[in-house]
């Protein structure tokens, strides 16, 4: 009897903007940088903001998301408060920035810079 590997769904999903925008990021990228990682530290009105950084180096307990153009971390300590999230990349003529939806976000702060789950 074999054993079926079942792969794990990734915590968030990335949208071809999202991806694009990356493989922007990472043609960039300052030498040594490994990927591109998203984290979520304490900071803003609400307790969480969204962060997005290089990084030089891979953290085992980082999740790894492979994408066509680089590698894109979530921060372990975060996948909590982004399981099942989309993150998308969005332009227009005032403002251009990763914009997130996050079901375990129970509130945000009126600028839309942090949010609380």
């Amino acid at each position: 009897m074999s054993k079926e590997t079942r792969v794990r769904p990734a915590a968030i999903t990335l949208t071809p903007n999202a991806e694009a925008r990356i493989a922007e990021l990472m043609a960039k990228a300052p030498e040594g940088a490994v990927g591109v990682k998203l984290s979520t530290p304490r900071r803003g009105c609400s307790g969480l903001a969204y962060s997005v950084d290089y990084v030089t180096e891979e953290n085992k307990f980082d999740e790894k998301i492979a994408t066509p153009g680089g590698t894109f971390y979530v921060d372990g300590g975060s996948i909590l408060y982004l399981v099942g999230s989309t993150m998308d990349w969005v332009e227009d003529d005032f403002a251009a920035g990763f914009v997130f939806q996050n079901p375990n976000a129970k509130g945000a702060c009126g600028c839309g810079e942090s949010f609380t789950v």
